[in-house]
């Protein structure tokens, strides 16, 4: 059996790296301000879930499905207005997030698509017309 994305980026301390560096940009970055703005104070529990959710969707453990059920990612984040400002926003701290992982380029550039593509998915406002 080929190994999953989960094992091939090194598996839960890469990926709770990855998510680490990826809060510590969106909470230094003054272009994801606004993101940031959407979260509690404290990012502990954002951490926390998107390592389950990552571990799960990279083919690792379902972390998040055994806690909190089926992700249902667009629903859990309806409250939010999402346009393609936040869109780019997560993207922006999530690409230099991955550049940081130490990982076949090929799996990083899957993965990053996926994730436009997953973070797209997520818009929930239209664009307004100039």
């Amino acid at each position: 059996m080929s190994p999953t994305p989960y094992e091939l980026i090194g598996g839960e301390t890469a990926l709770r790296s990855l998510v680490d560096r990826f809060y510590f940009y969106m909470d230094i970055l003054p272009e994801a301000q606004g993101i940031r703005a959407m979260h509690a104070p404290s990012l502990a529990t954002a951490k926390d879930k998107l390592f389950k959710f990552f571990s799960g969707w990279l083919g690792g453990p379902n972390l998040f499905i055994e806690e909190f059920g089926h992700p249902m990612l667009r629903a859990r984040h309806f409250p939010f207005p999402i346009g393609e400002s936040e869109r780019d926003q997560w993207m922006l701290c999530m690409n230099k997030a991955l550049d940081e992982i130490e990982t076949d380029p090929r799996l990083r550039e899957n993965i990053r698509t996926a994730l436009q593509q997953l973070a797209t998915h997520m818009i929930n406002q239209e664009a307004t017309g100039s």
